[in-house]
């Protein structure tokens, strides 16, 4: 058998014996190392050198094996006859460690040689010890660690530590290092333990982190965006490092972004930490910003679009530990001439934080950085996220970089609101303990719109194999790959191309999208021989089939061929939600009622006349489009009331 590494469990009863199996060794990156197995057995034996993903290792096809070690790596060997016969070896690895070897010596045999000795410390009483030292060697070395000359039997690895010390962890501490060809002993070292003046405060945790981001970008009625589809894509990448459930979609109709809104909503609860993202089209009325959807119309209305306001008041209801929304997206006002109403605010709920790309009356930006666009926000936000410090203080660091730019000086200015009562940051630990059924239907829910469709192995009738794998770029866009893994003899110039049934179309290659963009989302390591991505996941209303049809010249009469298969793959990611079932056109009717016949008891209201602006000042401009110029009273507002507005709403929840 050539190609892969058999199992074990297929291993054939034979006498074959290996006398002497490889071992494990250490050593510094880039060093020859040579593994030997030997064998006896009747006639002539073969040999045959497989890696960890069992496949064979090229020219390993004598008893000893001679790598250049570039990273970690385990082996096995497998022994046969000429009668198909076949024993293997012991799996060993070879461990590598990419640390200083300036004083390894030339003619090194592979005894012990002490690379990282540990360091004294002094360590506050009930905190964390952490010991380190670090060894070549061959075969590879074994660990022993001493306190006060007495081993300590459960530290036996390169790193000894004790998650919380007392007083009885303080001495002189040092670790016994061997194989088979030397002993050796770091240097001794002492750790003394402090007495804490007082108790450290206990450190904030929270029982889950959850996040939907959600960029627009692909207009019905109004200039298209770059910026969104890179933003999104870093920030959930950022985010899922922080240990966020992350769930990221682009491209959403007012009822999609609802639906979506919702099943997010679902997902938070009492001491969950719930993030808010939107990039795309935006502006502000009568102190409530407002998310424009992509169907929306020209010129548009509130009820076209997303109240952030209402979505902050639906995290706080959920009794959040911290509630965060982030908006890219311009603030200019709707109607310039509109005076803003009173509005009633939201109750007293701490730990709440807005952060706007811009202030009032204000726009946002996008550049473009090469083939690469991105908000000027966005960019500066994930370049901090990541730090552990309080949540407002990393948005004071976005700030203060926004304001030093020189594209946007004097044109946009990062606005930070919050009601923080307790320093929780990000980078807060997710505590697991004592809520266990609340965070298992998190799971299930959270899992339902991340599950991708398993892979696939396709035989067609000529032989050849084609492997067909998936992955996702957001939640509503999946990357599904098509590799040739196999083309037997009387096949040649094999390619194989991929489609989809219902047709999904590919936002990322409309024109003017750019090719750099493109391959800075597809950074996959794999090769495939063919990709396809179906975007709009969250449209589909019923299964979708891959079709992969497999084209190939047949090497005895040179004709080519074609040949197809399909691969039915369900709803998968965010389809499997259906946000397209989530109708909320009866309820909204019922609040738009109650709300006009409010109206109608103050004043009456006249139809107005609305013309749309000019278009984008510049093509890197992230911009709300809005109406023109109206001049009117404060009793004669064209648009709803925000008060009854939130109200009506607050009713209908």
């Amino acid at each position: 058998m050539t190609g892969s590494c058999p199992k074990h469990s297929h291993v054939m009863i034979t006498e074959i014996v290996i006398v002497r199996h490889p071992v494990s060794v250490c050593v510094p990156v880039n060093h020859k190392v040579t593994l030997r197995v030997r064998a006896e057995g009747k006639g002539i034996l073969g040999y045959q050198w497989f890696s960890e993903d069992e496949k064979e290792v090229p020219g390993g096809t004598q008893a000893d094996l001679t790598v250049r070690a570039t990273k970690t790596q385990r082996y096995v060997c497998r022994v046969n006859d000429q009668f198909y016969n076949y024993v293997f070896s012991e799996w060993v690895k070879v461990k590598v460690l990419d640390i200083d070897k300036s004083g390894l010596p030339v003619d090194w045999q592979g005894e012990p040689y002490i690379a990282i000795n540990p360091k004294p410390q002094a360590v506050r009483q009930g905190t964390k010890l952490s010991l380190r030292c670090a060894a070549f060697g061959i075969p590879t070395p074994h660990y022993q660690w001493y306190r006060n000359g007495q081993p300590l039997l459960d530290k036996t690895s390169d790193i000894l530590q004790i998650d919380s010390v007392t007083g009885e962890h303080e001495g002189s501490y040092l670790c016994s290092i061997s194989n088979v060809l030397e002993e050796r002993w770091t240097e001794p070292i002492d750790v003394n333990i402090v007495q804490p003046d007082q108790p450290p405060p206990a450190a904030l945790t929270a029982t889950d982190k959850v996040a939907l981001l959600i960029g627009n970008l692909n207009y019905c009625y109004h200039p298209g965006l770059m910026a969104p589809v890179m933003d999104v894509h870093e920030l959930a990448n950022l985010l899922q490092q922080l240990g966020f459930r992350v769930v990221s979609l682009l491209d959403l109709t007012r009822e999609e972004m609802m639906a979506a809104i919702d099943k997010f909503i679902q997902l938070l609860d009492r001491g969950v930490y719930g993030l808010f993202y939107y990039a795309g089209h935006g502006y502000e009325h009568a102190g409530r910003n407002y998310l424009v959807a992509v169907d929306a119309p020209q010129p548009y209305q509130t009820k076209n679009c997303v109240c952030v306001q209402r979505v902050m008041h639906q995290m706080q209801e959920r009794q959040t530990a911290m509630s965060v929304i982030l908006l890219d997206t311009c603030r200019k006002w709707y109607n310039q001439g509109c005076i803003p109403s009173v509005i009633k605010p939201l109750g007293p709920n701490g730990n709440t934080v807005y952060g706007y790309a811009t202030c009032e009356d204000a726009e946002a930006y996008e550049v473009q950085d090469g083939g690469k666009s991105t908000g000027i926000f966005t960019k500066y936000l994930n370049k901090h996220i990541l730090q552990a410090d309080k949540v407002t203080h990393v948005l004071e660091r976005v700030s203060e970089d926004v304001g030093k730019d020189p594209l946007v000086t004097g044109k946009q200015a990062v606005e930070i609101k919050h009601t923080m009562k307790e320093p929780r940051s990000l980078t807060d630990t997710v505590r697991t303990t004592g809520h266990t059924r609340e965070l298992h239907l998190r799971d299930v829910c959270w899992k339902q719109a991340n599950e991708l469709p398993r892979k696939k192995q396709l035989t067609f009738l000529c032989g050849v194999e084609v492997e067909v794998s998936f992955s996702a770029l957001f939640s509503n866009v999946l990357m599904a790959f098509a590799t040739i893994k196999t083309t037997p003899d009387h096949t040649q110039d094999c390619t194989v191309m991929l489609s989809s049934n219902p047709p999904m179309e590919d936002i990322f290659s409309r024109p003017g999208r750019s090719e750099e963009m493109d391959s800075l989302l597809f950074n996959e390591t794999r090769n495939p021989d063919c990709t396809l991505r179906l975007c709009s996941l969250q449209k589909l209303k019923e299964s979708v089939v891959i079709k992969v049809d497999l084209h190939y010249t047949h090497k005895d009469n040179n004709l080519r061929h074609t040949e197809s298969q399909q691969v039915d793959i369900g709803k998968p990611l965010v389809a499997s939600f259906r946000l397209y079932r989530e109708n909320r056109a009866a309820k909204e009717k019922k609040t738009e009622g109650a709300t006009a016949q409010s109206m109608r008891n103050i004043s009456h209201r006249k139809s107005q006349q609305h013309q749309t602006l000019a278009a984008l000042h510049r093509h890197f401009t992230r911009k709300a489009e809005c109406t023109a110029k109206t001049t009117t009273t404060r009793s004669n507002e064209p648009e709803e009331n925000d008060e009854n507005e939130l109200q009506d709403f607050r009713t209908s929840e």
